[in-house]
């Protein structure tokens, strides 16, 4: 029978013991803030795009909510006749966020015409 001894023992799971070492975790990155929308979003046409905060508050009066966030900036209007989102972003070039889309509703939370709203806010 052969006998084990202690050293030769110790030198065979030394190349083991490398082996089993702790993973490193992964380096860690900062999230961006999410990217606003496209330049091509500030050259779409219809009704309110490209306003800016101050002329749509002239146009419909103080709104009901005004939510802001690191990158967008939500005003939204509304009586008893509809409910219109309006969203603005700061364009490439350029320090005031101007808006790049629009939702409307009915009080009920069907969708309507932006335009058919806009005109019913100002009514």
């Amino acid at each position: 029978m052969i006998r084990c001894r202690p050293a030769l023992a110790v030198l065979l799971s030394l190349p083991l013991a490398a082996c089993g070492g702790v993973v490193p975790p992964p380096p860690s990155r900062i999230a961006a803030p999410p990217a606003g929308p496209p330049a091509s979003a500030f050259t779409k046409s219809g009704p309110l795009i490209g306003m800016d905060a101050r002329h749509l508050t002239q146009k419909f009066g103080t709104p009901r909510l005004d939510i802001r966030e690191s990158t967008m900036r939500k005003l939204q209007f509304g009586n008893g006749r509809c409910v219109l989102d309006a969203y603005l972003y700061v364009p490439p070039q350029g320090k005031e966020p101007l808006v790049t889309h629009v939702d409307a509703r009915s009080p009920a939370g069907a969708d309507m015409d932006p335009a058919s709203c806009a005109a019913a806010l100002q009514r």
